[in-house]
């Protein structure tokens, strides 16, 4: 029987080098680097190519979403002052995975799912909330997750130092950086 096609939001490579890497027993997965909330741009460009370094060490497809830093600005207009956590992280999840559910429905993958749950720094419950909505708006499967769990987390940071993997200290806005 096939593999679903999987398509996996991928926030940074060690996130996505471990839980790709898990998805690949069960799933045919493609990547899709979509981050228009990482600030500065240098650091942006940086993510991108750790993340084209874990497309090759797995063998998987990777595409490319739009940098639309000044689009995402616009969109948490508001809520530049929110806590770590707090309701502009929930719209930038929203951002990142309303684009995923968009491509996954239109290029044909059977589920999508993000690696944003492996982080201590994100929630999970809700991350998972947003992406069910999302499946039932564009008619496709979210796999929920909670990746950090049995040790998800720790394990990334191994794999992240085995495969010599630059590793952020911040989410990526320059809210979470000025905190961070």
């Amino acid at each position: 029987m096939e593999k679903p096609k999987l398509l996996v939001h991928v926030c940074c490579a060690p996130d996505g080098l471990y839980v790709i890497k898990i998805l690949q027993e069960n799933y045919y997965v493609s990547g899709y680097f979509y981050n228009p909330n990482i600030h500065p741009e240098e650091e942006y460009h940086l993510r991108l190519q750790e993340t084209k370094k874990i497309a090759e060490i797995l063998n998987f497809d990777l595409i490319e979403g739009e940098y639309d830093l000044e689009k995402w600005f616009e969109m948490i207009r508001g809520f530049e002052n929110e806590p770590e956590k707090g309701r502009r992280c929930d719209i930038c999840y929203a951002i990142r995975l309303n684009r995923t559910a968009e491509i996954a429905k239109n290029e044909n993958f059977d589920i999508f799912t993000t690696t944003l749950t492996l982080s201590p720094w994100k929630k999970a419950k809700k991350i998972n909330q947003i992406g069910r909505m999302l499946g039932k708006k564009y008619k496709i499967t979210f796999l929920e997750a909670d990746f950090k769990k049995k040790d998800g987390f720790k394990k990334s940071v191994e794999l992240s130092k085995e495969f010599n993997l630059y590793r952020q200290n911040y989410c990526g806005c320059i809210y979470s950086r000025r905190k961070g």
